[in-house]
């Protein structure tokens, strides 16, 4: 039996021929004396020739352990369909060999690999996993289309365009520039990697270029400056330029937050309520941005070409909308616990994250703002969580990341938690530009769950 376990520490391929080829071996050797007519025995023929081939290039010590281990079975005749059942059973058997050797087989051993390596319910991700439902359309309406029929104000319609000019400029950037450090920081002492200052730079110059806006602000520098020398503009613009700087050498997806504030209100003083519109783009194997409009969110995807949506000339709309009024349920099975090291010290929070496991949510969680709450559209369900506690102190900035999120959440349904008062996020004074909050946000009635377990216990 020792030379059986050396003969499958061989790749997988070889593993299913050598099993395979003892299975229809003796079932050849049942067989033989019948007609091969019927398609059944003519495949099972066909498949024997196969894997006896790759079964003769054993060595032969191992082939005869093998094949007095098959006899062993005593086989009767057998069918196609039976022989794919003795299949499945001799791979388990040689896997354990793989993983134990011949003494996997002594009774003592068999009885302890029933009882530490049980498979529970239903393997694999399809259990656990949620999967796209979108159904490819017809054709799409252009980003003109839809703000045309979902934005009345004709200058937020224009910052719209601006900011979605900006993320086609940073997604362009992005596949070009290497994940450097720029050698400069940021206001927080932070060191600046080369993509992120490439995306506020081109945030900057959208403002100072667009006649709409009149102030900027970024979260690398939280400051509200000026970019206006026409003295026509309209909008306070905030922004992340790059959320995720932290995860975006890894290659996983990152993002831009845009919150947009009127003349009227400005930012200081100003609630999340009082925005015009923002917006969240993610960039991963695709660019896409999902935009306030008046009646909810929508989704626009960049630089996609599908049928009916290829203009005259044989080019294509650079922006189209790919998804409509995206809603959020308002139950869910997704979560995304932020800031776990507060479970340490908030009872409520370690609760709640117990409640997560037992009751089989899924746990779709990278780090990144963007991927982690984004999800919750693409799913149409989720919950996002990050509470505070006195040695885990609030991360997230009021006006550059929760805000913005959290007028697209609620415009799709969703809800919103200052985790402190247990009120919306949006109803939130900005007091400072760098303003710092906890959150939690996603599906209602898990963001309820949060104010009752987290925020009422604190």
């Amino acid at each position: 039996m020792g030379a059986i376990k050396n003969k499958i520490k061989r790749p997988k391929f070889e593993i299913r021929y050598v099993v395979n080829s003892l299975i229809f071996f003796r079932a050849y050797e049942e067989e033989r004396d019948h007609s091969l007519t019927s398609p059944s025995r003519k495949t099972m023929w066909g498949s024997y020739i196969k894997c006896r081939t790759c079964f003769a290039k054993t060595n032969t010590r191992t082939r005869e352990s093998i094949v007095d281990l098959t006899r062993s079975f005593n086989f009767q005749p057998i069918s196609v369909h039976l022989l794919s059942l003795i299949s499945f059973t001799m791979k388990f058997i040689l896997a354990l060999l793989t993983l134990t050797g011949a003494a996997a087989f002594s009774p003592s051993a068999v009885r302890s690999a029933a009882t530490s390596t049980q498979l529970f319910g239903e393997y694999g991700a399809s259990s656990t996993s949620f999967y796209t439902t979108t159904e490819k359309q017809d054709s799409y309406a252009s980003l003109d289309e839809v703000l045309n029929a979902k934005c009345a104000d004709d200058n937020v319609k224009a910052v719209i365009r601006d900011m979605l000019e900006s993320c086609a400029d940073i997604t362009e950037a992005l596949r070009t520039a290497l994940v450097t450090v720029e050698g400069s920081e940021n206001t927080f002492g932070d060191a600046q990697l080369s993509v992120d200052v490439i995306a506020d730079q081109i945030m900057w110059d959208a403002c100072k270029n667009s006649p709409v806006i009149r102030e900027g602000a970024s979260e690398e520098d939280p400051e509200v400056r000026n970019t206006d020398e026409q003295g026509d503009g309209e909008f306070t613009v905030c922004w992340d330029p790059l959320d995720g700087s932290s995860i975006v050498d890894n290659n996983w997806a990152v993002g831009t937050i845009v919150g947009i504030w009127p003349k009227s209100t400005g930012l200081i003083g100003a609630t999340g309520r009082d925005q015009v519109t923002s917006l969240v783009a993610i960039y991963g194997p695709r660019t896409t941005v999902l935009v306030a409009l008046d009646d909810g969110t929508y989704e626009f995807s960049y630089g996609c070409t599908p049928e009916g949506c290829q203009l005259p000339d044989g080019s294509w709309e650079p922006w189209i909308c790919s998804r409509s009024d995206v809603k959020i349920d308002a139950d869910c099975k997704i979560f995304s616990p932020a800031n776990l090291r507060a479970a340490q010290e908030v009872p409520g929070y370690k609760k709640l994250v117990d409640h997560y496991m037992e009751e089989r949510y899924t746990l779709r969680y990278s780090g990144g703002l963007v991927p982690d709450i984004y999800q919750q559209f693409t799913k149409t369900q989720g919950i996002f969580t990050n509470p505070t506690s006195k040695s885990s102190p609030a991360k997230l900035r009021l006006a550059f990341e929760a805000a913005p999120f959290a007028l697209l959440v609620e415009k799709a349904g969703g809800k919103s938690s200052d985790g402190v008062t247990g009120g919306s996020i949006l109803d939130v004074q900005i007091d400072a530009v760098d303003q710092r909050t906890a959150l939690a946000i996603g599906s209602a009635n898990e963001v309820d769950r949060f104010n009752d377990w987290v925020v009422d216990k604190n």
